[in-house]
């Protein structure tokens, strides 16, 4: 197995880990940046095959080569021991040897249950907006856009831009709720300026407020979906729904290195101290790992991690008042889009909550027992391993301990035999001692 050898090894390429690669580059690291997508950028900054991306991202993601940084794209992290991640890529596997590493693994959406979720036409919104950019065609299509939070305005946005119609967005919160938000905004003027400009760019996109689907209609694919608007039930004939209720961090990584994960929120975060170091040391944590905080937040906490890994106290300090800024307009965030009760109810007992092994919500609220439960449905068995049912029972507060990320187990994701019959000491790196 080829070997190389890393003092900062970056799993990662969203904001948070192209900032903490680019802070240890300047610093005079050697610095390894890996990520399964082909591309830099995350979700956050995914390539826009028509559209390209923004430019902040564009000169961090240019730059890679230019500083130093060894891009290593399409590889992920499979199997980790003692200093050394193992990841897999197309042509096999390699051994990621580290000193010290910054976990930037990002989040993924949040999926509820309800009836009709499954139906071909129902996507999140998040999951819609990646397709556009990606090539997915959508122009003309007639598209809802329903849940809640900022990430429905940016998807709505996007999909525009790509030619689709928007229906409407459907923002569960209520208006009083809202208007509650906006007037603590000034506090972040940026954040007014950037919701400002997604509204014109939705300028006659109808936006609803206190308004939720309740069910999607179709035979084999999406015809209709079901709204309850407060005043009223209202049936809208739509080719697609993007739904989105928020972001969950992706902690797996964390629990493969060992790291402790904080388990008192709903979906549970990397433990980490004042350092963004976590339980494991050597390993520290930034961006969404640790909680929902946006991409400003992730960007600065990627610069922080990676100054107090490389032993840099005054220039991970010297960034602390901007974090603890991005971090109070997170927890605002939380506080005004959090899921209702409302929502969580949605789902009714025949409605599947495990998509990969149909397995509906009575037959999980019959199994108390969580090997029971996987033992008689294979719920979080499938092939998302718990990722999507896993989020969508705790959110409903029905999640076992079977299909929580802290019971991770290798490898994280498939991989050949080959990989895992090759002995990452085997090998010596070219140009090394071993």
């Amino acid at each position: 197995m080829k070997q190389k050898r890393f003092d900062l090894l970056v799993v990662g390429a969203g904001p948070a880990g192209l900032a903490a690669a680019h802070a240890a580059a300047r610093r005079g690291a050697k610095v390894g940046l890996v990520d399964a997508q082909p591309r830099a950028g995350g979700q956050v900054w995914r390539h826009d095959l028509r559209f390209g991306v923004p430019a902040m991202a564009r000169a961090q993601i240019d730059g890679l080569h230019g500083a130093g940084i060894e891009w290593l794209a399409g590889h992920e992290m499979v199997l980790a021991d003692d200093h050394v991640v193992v990841a897999a890529h197309a042509d096999g596997a390699v051994a990621l040897h580290w000193r010290t590493l910054v976990l930037a693994t990002g989040a993924r959406e949040l999926l509820l249950p309800f009836p009709g979720w499954t139906l071909p036409g129902v996507t999140g919104a998040g999951g819609l907006q990646a397709l556009a950019k990606q090539g997915w065609p959508v122009a003309g299509k007639r598209v809802v856009v329903a849940g809640s939070g900022p990430l429905l305005l940016a998807a709505a946005a996007t999909l525009r831009r790509h030619g689709a119609h928007v229906l409407g967005i459907h923002e569960q919160v209520q208006v009083r709720t809202l208007h509650a938000f906006a007037r603590r905004l000034w506090r972040w003027p940026a954040r007014l300026a950037q919701a400002a400009a997604l509204r014109a760019r939705l300028l006659g996109v109808p936006w609803h407020t206190g308004s939720m689907v309740l069910a999607a209609h179709g035979d084999t694919m999406l015809r209709a979906i079901e709204l309850d608007r407060g005043d009223g039930r209202e049936r809208i004939a739509c080719d697609l729904l993007a739904v989105g209720w928020g972001l969950v961090p992706n902690v797996e990584p964390a629990r493969l290195l060992g790291c402790e994960l904080d388990t008192s929120p709903t979906h549970p975060v990397v433990r980490a101290d004042r350092r963004l170091c976590s339980s494991r040391p050597g390993i520290h944590a930034a961006g969404e790992a640790l909680g929902i905080g946006g991409r400003d937040c992730a960007r600065i906490e990627g610069a922080m991690a990676a100054c107090f890994a490389l032993g840099d106290e005054r220039g991970g300090e010297a960034l602390r008042a901007r974090r603890d800024h991005e971090r109070a307009y997170a927890a605002l965030l939380h506080e005004c889009f959090a899921t209702s009760a409302r929502a969580r109810a949605l789902a009714a007992p025949d409605t599947l909550v495990c998509r990969c092994e149909d397995v509906p919500l009575s037959a999980v609220q019959a199994h108390a027992d969580p090997r029971q439960l996987r033992l008689v449905t294979r719920c979080g068995m499938g092939a998302c391993q718990g990722r999507i049912c896993g989020a969508a029972l705790r959110e409903l507060q029905l999640a076992s301990p079977s299909l929580s990320p802290t019971a991770v187990r290798p490898p994280l994701a498939p991989v050949t035999l080959a990989a895992l019959a090759d002995d990452p000491s085997d090998e010596p790196e070219q140009g090394t001692d071993r």
